[in-house]
């Protein structure tokens, strides 16, 4: 499992904030899903398949209760990209699917990678 912190608000399709103030942001979050990808594949010898669907899971424990879950999964996008980064993939491949927990301080996104 790798766990990731969990994505903020300015991530949010609701935050019309300007792109160049988000972009550090985005980018430092993409660079840690990378590196802790590229950690948990070094640790479960993962290897990715030349083909075919890589199916991933994603649970949310947010830090609080506030948030609307069903834009949890769109403020996930630059880590998405970072874990598709690592396994050198284009991460249209991605088969996900979601689940939610109780609010934990100070919040994870617990993902799951495997091939059917």
């Amino acid at each position: 499992m790798i766990v990731l912190p969990f994505p903020p608000a300015e991530f949010s399709g609701h935050n019309t904030g300007a792109w160049f103030t988000k972009s550090p942001l985005i980018a430092a979050y993409r660079l840690e899903a990378k590196l802790l990808t590229k950690t948990w594949m070094r640790e479960t010898g993962f290897q990715v398949p030349p083909s075919g669907d890589i199916l991933i899971s994603f649970r949310f424990v947010p830090p609080d209760k506030r948030g609307d879950r069903t834009n949890f999964a769109g403020r996930l996008k630059p880590q998405i990209d970072g874990i598709a980064d690592a396994l050198e993939v284009n991460d249209a491949r991605f088969l996900p699917s979601y689940a939610f927990a109780g609010p934990e301080k100070p919040g994870r996104v617990e993902v799951r990678i495997w091939t059917p």
